[in-house]
């Protein structure tokens, strides 16, 4: 039986989730946090004068961080020196202030109709803030401000995932790639770079209108020889004859069904004895341990804020759904725990999968 006080309490920390991290996140808006890896020992006075905010104002946001220890304060002379951010290293912080930035301006606001687009499987909050419909990935070719939100996380976690990615699976000599869904190329590119062999060629499969910039990039990077598009929906059908499938970055976007579907697809485009690859985050088996957030931050994240459908699973879970598509699971591959940073919120796994005859 349950405690209830102990119940309300828990539910006092979802209470002040929101207004904890916009008043962290305030203070390096605001240049406060800037100011005081420039000079220690600024009163909230000195502060003010700098940001331009007012003294009270600046005193009242840093009773927070004061609390938190991530600044400290001379109670004798009043001013304020970094705590335990003055150890937190530069390339470390600008991460995850990268993240916050991505959860201010691309998910609180849209968050607001998270109820919205759970009943009607949109993003409405796209919808209702810039007159968009479509998801996030649509959004952000045409939005500048959705564009400007989530760009510089793309970027970061490609640089951050696709090398070890690329290296947690084999690409026999000569294949024949499917890059499905590969956007502008990028994957296809990094194949040819990274499993690179005589007679190897990589085929992007994403909505016809991206075609054009992936052939664009395919130029630039002097891979077009090695490198084809062609246009489709990975729900309706994949073209055939290749050794090897790439499913990266999309399958938590769709629900079991369109998994399923997905998969079969890759299936029926593979040669005998092909492979899929699959790149996705996933639920802990053990969904209640505290230490995995992914429960978190990904239903609000994918359901209001990317797709509106979808969301993520345990890896059992896609074991089962790549047998009962005709595949027999190889290998599982996940990061060394000691490359991830202890900021960092996603999980991810590379499973491979052989076709059964």
């Amino acid at each position: 039986m349950s405690n209830p006080d102990a119940v309300l309490a828990r539910m006092r920390e979802y209470m002040v989730g929101p207004t904890r991290f916009m008043i962290l996140h305030a203070c390096f808006e605001l240049g406060i946090v800037e100011a005081l890896r420039k000079e220690s020992g600024l009163t909230a006075a000195d502060l003010g004068v700098v940001v331009g905010a007012k003294p009270d104002a600046v005193e009242q946001l840093l009773v927070l961080p004061l609390k938190e220890g991530f600044v400290a304060r001379d109670e004798t002379t009043g001013g304020y020196t970094l705590g335990s951010l003055a150890d937190v290293a530069e390339p470390d912080l600008q991460r995850v202030l990268t993240f916050m930035g991505m959860i201010k301006t691309g998910m609180m606001r849209q968050l607001y109709y998270l109820k919205d687009s759970v009943s009607t499987g949109r993003v409405v909050g796209l919808e209702e803030l810039y007159g968009f419909e479509g998801t996030m990935f649509e959004a952000a070719a045409v939005v500048p401000e959705v564009r400007a939100a989530w760009g510089p996380l793309a970027r970061s976690e490609t640089a951050s995932v696709y090398p070890w990615f690329f290296s947690s699976f084999d690409v026999p000599d000569g294949a024949r790639v499917l890059d499905a869904r590969g956007g502008n190329g990028l994957g296809a590119i990094m194949t040819c770079q990274l499993k690179g062999s005589p007679g190897l060629r990589v085929t992007t499969f994403d909505r016809p209108e991206l075609e054009a910039e992936c052939r664009k990039n395919f130029q630039a990077q002097g891979v077009a020889e090695q490198c084809d598009f062609v246009g489709g929906d990975v729900l309706e059908s994949l073209p055939g004859g290749y050794d090897v499938v790439l499913l990266k970055h999309f399958v938590d976007m769709y629900d079991k069904d369109e998994v399923l579907t997905i998969l079969r697809n890759a299936h029926g485009a593979l040669e005998p004895g092909g492979q899929v690859v699959v790149l996705a985050p996933v639920y802990p088996e053990d969904i209640t341990d505290p230490g995995d957030l992914q429960a978190d931050f990904f239903p609000a994240y994918i359901l209001g804020c990317v797709v509106g459908r979808g969301g993520l699973q345990k890896l059992s879970a896609y074991r089962s759904w790549l047998e009962e598509a005709g595949f027999e699971v190889t290998k599982v591959s996940a990061k060394d725990p000691a490359e991830i940073p202890a900021d960092a919120i996603i999980n991810r796994v590379v499973i491979c999968a052989t076709k059964r005859d």
